[in-house]
């Protein structure tokens, strides 16, 4: 199975400025999710979509090509995700190179492990009539016990309706952690945005799920890395 591997890189960043090449432990942040998809697959096959000039020059002093500049209409706060799939497929495939999947990966994710991505292609395997593996953490809030919509008369009331009294006792339910994404190029074309009928989830944990958006996420993630580096060193 031929797999792309898709690292977006937006240049704009509100919340963190330059956050995809700022130093997280002493090398940029998106040299993380670089080295991961290293570990099993081709740089042939990894594809940084980007349209800031700093990002591609610290790319490439990785000793990693990207192969294009995103466009500016794929580079605004408007622009989806699905977009930025597309044209990175439209762009391999005019240069004649197929693939059967996509998996995206997010820079923001930083402490996923080889063993994640290889579960999920594993997952993907198994389930030949998925769109989609995507990775998930178990959610703390709950739909059946703690999480509520506002009513027309602008009174809150459950989103789901239940006679739950302990959250233990309620459904699990999950949430992306924006991590992996492993979609089918097939179900992809013919989706919107990436909203599929069939997706299969992989469950990473909590340690491994956060998502760099803020300040407080980046001091957060400075803490997890060093707590994984002394775990690692006491085994």
């Amino acid at each position: 199975m031929k797999i792309l591997y898709l690292i977006p890189a937006r240049g704009g960043s509100k919340g963190l400025p330059g956050k995809n090449i700022k130093l997280l432990d002493g090398k940029p942040l998106i040299y993380y999710s670089i080295d991961v998809v290293r570990e099993i697959a081709n740089d042939e096959d990894i594809c940084v979509s980007t349209d800031d000039l700093a990002t591609i020059d610290t790319v490439k002093k990785y000793g990693l090509d990207v192969p294009f500049i995103r466009p500016d209409e794929l580079s605004t706060d408007e622009a989806t995700t699905f977009d930025v799939l597309i044209h990175a497929i439209n762009h391999y495939e005019e240069r004649g190179l197929f693939f059967e999947a996509i998996m995206l990966l997010q820079p923001t994710s930083p402490l996923r492990e080889k063993r994640h991505l290889q579960d999920v292609i594993s997952l993907y395997k198994d389930n030949p009539n998925a769109d989609m593996v995507v990775s998930v953490k178990l959610s703390k809030d709950n739909p059946y016990f703690n999480l509520f919509e506002e009513t027309t008369d602008g009174f809150l009331e459950k989103s789901k309706k239940s006679l739950f009294n302990r959250r233990q006792d309620c459904p699990d339910v999950y949430a992306y952690n924006g991590s992996i994404y492993l979609i089918k190029i097939e179900s992809l074309l013919k989706s919107e945005n990436l909203q599929f009928d069939r997706p299969v989830k992989y469950i990473m944990e909590n340690i491994y799920s956060i998502d760099i958006d803020t300040p407080l996420d980046w001091l957060m993630t400075e803490i997890f890395l060093e707590k994984l580096k002394t775990a690692k060193s006491e085994k």
